[in-house]
């Protein structure tokens, strides 16, 4: 087999990977919409929680049922067009699939009231959330809506996404509590508070680390980190307080995920090594990140 071959079938198997996890993405979404969501009267952020008001007002004031799918696949019509022309092809075509698989799910499957307390369903509603979209996330995928809009404007334009997200989730908010009760309003944002700190955690790509690294060793693991991570680093000239002896800081900004990686392989260059890991706040100048395929 040609090495084109073999990579050929390396990037097939990876898209059915990657195929299956926003299939498994999609149903869990639409689960969690027809079970936690649905019988708190929830309202998710996003496309997601715009189509859901939209069908409620529907339902509310004209008596009439309309599918999710479309109305959801309407309002993701100008992001996935942003991410198609400006994030990366094979990357839109598999946020589509979740888009539209995560709407025939929600159409097929029975409303399930799994428990009537409010803050139960707020928290595990919000927990099951940011393990759906984290799931696409893993296999460079999103769930659709803002998530195009977020990544585009950090990745293309170097723009703080959240104040613009958060604006609009509260608007929102706003609609539905007026509309429906600013109880199922309130519950709401304990659900997307929940799901956003527990995306927080889950998946870490964006999040970025300040590496500060005593070594004796200061080539070698700035070649590590180039190789591993893609990134370069700074060295500092420093000296031993205690000794006197003149030693080498590497300073450098890695992604947080690259961090569970890089610093055991950096004891295994020198295991004597002085590894200070910080979050970074913020940073300007250039960081690569690796481009959406």
């Amino acid at each position: 087999m040609s090495e084109r071959q073999k990579k050929l079938v390396k990037v097939l198997r990876w898209d059915l990977v990657r195929l299956t996890v926003v299939l498994m993405a999609a149903f869990v979404m639409a689960s969690n919409i027809k079970t936690f969501v649905s019988a708190g009267e929830l309202y998710p952020g996003g496309a997601t929680g715009l189509t859901i008001i939209i069908q409620r007002i529907f339902e509310t004031y004209l008596g009439i049922k309309v599918y999710y799918t479309p109305i959801n696949v309407i309002l993701n019509a100008v992001p996935i067009y942003i991410g198609y022309k400006y994030i990366g092809k094979r990357f839109t075509l598999f946020s589509m699939i979740m888009v539209f698989a995560n709407g025939i799910f929600v159409d097929l499957i029975p409303s399930v009231t799994i428990t009537n307390d409010p803050l139960l369903i707020a928290v595990f509603g919000g927990l099951i959330n940011a393990v759906a979209i984290t799931m696409c996330l893993k296999v460079d995928a999103t769930s659709g809506g803002t998530d195009f809009i977020s990544i585009f404007l950090s990745q293309k334009k170097g723009i703080d996404a959240f104040p613009i997200i958060l604006l609009g989730n509260t608007v929102l908010l706003l609609v539905a509590g007026y509309l429906f009760g600013w109880d199922k309003a309130l519950y709401s944002i304990i659900f997307q508070f929940v799901s956003t700190q527990a995306l927080h955690t889950l998946y870490r790509t964006y999040q970025k680390r300040t590496l500060f690294i005593v070594t004796d060793k200061p080539s070698e693991v700035c070649s590590l980190i180039y190789s591993m991570c893609n990134h370069g680093a700074t060295l500092i000239n420093g000296e031993g307080s205690f000794e006197h002896n003149n030693k080498m800081i590497v300073y450098s900004i890695v992604s947080a995920s690259d961090t569970r990686k890089l610093i055991p392989a950096i004891k295994e260059i020198d295991p004597k090594a002085f590894v200070n890991s910080i979050q970074t706040e913020e940073m300007m100048g250039n960081f690569y990140l690796r481009p959406r395929d």
